[in-house]
């Protein structure tokens, strides 16, 4: 992981541009913990919260709603703290923001919404774990080397999902269908998560989550009525207890949380922003034995345990990201 070295002045932080990436500048490196602190914690209760959600409301047409919800709220913040012309940009800036959003929110949260009908909250973060592995696979696959080491992490993860899910497999207790959807999840959001520092995006981070909600909110509603989920859709059989959790996904997960991500993946290398993956996992089976009564069993521990010893290896020895091309 790279180092960071700033000269600040005692009122302003500043800034160098971060090797290997585009128009980007590395902040300072306290403001960059207190971002990561508040997706390790946060993100790590999403997990519970979407199991609630999808209690009684359709999983994507609810991601639907809450990102529609953040876009309006979001703007309005925007709007009234900095006047309505800030949320205007370029066309590419609009574009790329909406392109990530798709691939992050769209791709990435609703394939996890998808997948908590039949696969447990703590497991699933577990599995979600695994992403920093597939970015380092991404990596590779647009010609950066990897070292020996970091191959041997690929193999530690991956082993470490095998032996997370294979048991549980056998004996049916989740379906085949939630395991895909998991891992469309994760490649959706693993190469949202590389791609954003590539393409164009709004200077301003909250201007880039505003558009990146809207993109959410289209993918959430869209997939929704092409599954099927707006047939027989009644809000009154919706439960108090999945709203009250829908307006903490909304608040805490989205505004809080992925605001504070977006602006990760803006001031800092994705290697850095990627070491969520040791918390979340933690804090969400915990939550999941603690509130839902979710078992926790030894595969489960030992898979856990090769996955976040893989994540660790590979995120500490990433170098910084080459130039990617922009996707078309």
């Amino acid at each position: 992981m790279p180092d960071t070295d700033l000269t600040r002045s005692p009122t302003v932080p500043q800034t160098r541009p971060a090797a290997g990436r585009r128009g980007i500048a590395e902040a300072a490196g306290w403001q960059v913990w207190a971002a990561l602190l508040i997706v390790y914690v946060v993100w790590g209760s999403t997990y519970l919260g979407i199991r609630v959600v999808i209690e009684t409301m359709p999983p994507l047409i609810a991601g639907g709603i809450r990102f529609a919800i953040c876009a309006v709220l979001m703007g309005l913040i925007l709007a009234i703290r900095k006047g309505p012309g800030v949320l205007r940009v370029s066309r590419q800036e609009a574009m790329g923001a909406l392109f990530i959003g798709a691939l992050l929110l769209g791709v990435g949260n609703g394939g996890v919404m998808l997948a908590e009908r039949d696969v447990p909250s703590g497991l699933t973060a577990l599995i979600v774990g695994v992403v920093p592995l597939v970015v380092l696979l991404m990596r590779r696959s647009r010609g950066e080397h990897i070292e020996r080491i970091q191959t041997v992490g690929v193999l530690g993860g991956a082993l470490g999902l095998v032996i997370l899910v294979a048991p549980l497999g056998l004996t049916g207790d989740i379906a085949p269908l939630g395991l895909v959807l998991l891992m469309i999840s994760v490649t959706g959001w693993a190469y949202g998560s590389i791609a954003s520092s590539h393409v164009a995006l709004p200077r301003d981070p909250f201007v880039s989550t505003f558009y990146q909600f809207i993109a959410g909110s289209l993918v959430g509603f869209i997939g929704g009525a092409l599954v099927g989920e707006l047939a027989g859709l009644d809000p009154g059989t919706w439960s108090a207890r999945s709203l009250v959790a829908l307006g903490y996904l909304i608040v805490f997960g989205s505004l809080v949380a992925f605001t504070a991500y977006t602006w990760l993946l803006q001031h800092t290398h994705v290697s850095r922003a990627m070491t969520y993956a040791y918390v979340n996992p933690v804090v969400a089976v915990a939550l999941g034995w603690a509130i839902l009564g979710e078992t926790i069993t030894p595969w489960m521990l030992v898979g856990a345990a090769l996955i976040l010893a893989s994540v660790a290896l590979i995120v500490r020895l990433q170098r910084p990201m080459r130039t990617i091309p922009e996707p078309g």
